[in-house]
């Protein structure tokens, strides 16, 4: 500890205990562009709910009914935030939905939606990926939508 004093080590350990609570949760999330939440990348439930809990208005109740029809459609589904959205996948198989807040939509991808059946609507730049844009009176069609759920989770997902 060459230079450095109890003192200065002391500081520095209270600094990162408060920024690791930051991390964790404790800070409301500031909202980005299009009002999508900032969370920091995680695994689990845990960090999918506080992204849920951010989204600002409308698109909370969006990002509620999403997350509650992929558990049940998926029971034991693997969950994670990683660059500020959640992603949903199959253990030791890769992720094979995503969610992200835009100002006007929530969008929901399916990394390997060129693959199912019928196709979801939104087109990607990327060749396998298609995207569900969900707007504020939209209804969701639950019946299609765990469809694409089921299809997806039975398909290779994305290593990210």
């Amino acid at each position: 500890m060459a230079g450095k004093t109890p003192k200065t080590s002391a500081k520095r350990a209270k600094k990162s205990v408060k920024k690791s609570a930051t991390k964790r949760g404790a800070a409301k999330p500031r909202l980005l562009s299009g009002g999508n939440p900032q969370i920091a990348k995680g695994y689990g439930d845990s960090p999918v709910q506080a992204y849920i809990a951010a989204m600002p208005g409308w698109k909370r109740d969006i990002g509620r009914k999403l997350d509650g029809l992929i558990v049940r459609t998926i029971p034991g589904v693997h969950k994670a935030v990683k660059w500020n959205s959640p992603l949903y996948g199959m253990d030791g198989q890769g992720w094979f939905l995503g969610i992200h807040v835009l100002t006007r939509y929530v969008k929901v991808a399916f990394f390997r939606g060129a693959s199912l059946h019928p196709v979801p609507p939104g087109e990607s730049k990327q060749q396998h990926t298609r995207y569900l844009h969900l707007h504020e009176n939209d209804e969701i069609d639950e019946a299609q939508f765990t469809a694409w759920v089921k299809q997806a989770s039975q398909l290779p997902g994305e290593r990210m």
